[in-house]
């Protein structure tokens, strides 16, 4: 019998599932017990990744309750492509549905915060408009220039304080007053 990635992937991903049939060991015995390591080895890695990407919300949370949400979020969630910084897009939208948390309503738009600044850390780097250029255009052709942002660029709404919530955990920044934030 064969080894399907998808029942590997599956077994992988949900220790209630049976070490698939025809893994084995070095030595040719059934792999029993090493791919039970290697499945926590996994589930560790990625719960890790989450932590480092979303460390306000482990922070906010607890991180025993981070590790429990992690596990189920990455149970649901398992990694698109190889590259572990884009690991975690899916984790504020889970968020949003996570009824168990749904009393923190601000912990979704947190996370689009954190993922956010993910995102612009690992954007490409972008040319600055120079401005000798920009002073010597004749006001009509400065009134019809049109700029480009910078890809690491993005604008999050929130009805929160999320750059305060994110500021007071990460940078002791003052207590967070109730109200809407717009984060550049």
């Amino acid at each position: 019998m064969t080894l399907s990635q998808t029942t590997f992937h599956d077994a992988l991903l949900d220790s209630t599932q049976p070490v698939p049939d025809g893994l084995s060991d070095g030595q040719g015995r059934p792999a029993g017990r090493r791919f039970s390591v290697y499945r926590n080895n996994v589930a560790v890695g990625l719960t890790d990744a989450l932590a480092t990407s979303f460390p306000v919300i482990a922070k906010l949370i607890g991180d025993e309750n981070f590790r429990k949400v992690a596990g189920l979020f990455l149970r649901q969630h398992p990694p698109r492509n190889p590259m572990m910084m884009t690991y975690g897009a899916d984790f504020p939208a889970f968020l949003d549905s996570f009824q168990p948390l749904q009393h923190l309503g601000y912990l979704p738009d947190v996370a689009r915060l954190e993922q956010a600044l993910r995102i612009a850390y690992h954007a490409a780097d972008a040319t600055p408009a120079d401005a000798a250029i920009l002073q010597s255009l004749p006001p009509e052709a400065l009134a019809q220039t049109r700029f480009t942002l910078a890809p690491a660029t993005q604008l999050i709404q929130s009805r929160w304080p999320i750059h305060a919530i994110w500021a007071f955990n990460m940078e002791d920044g003052p207590k967070p007053q109730p109200g809407p934030q717009t984060v550049l």
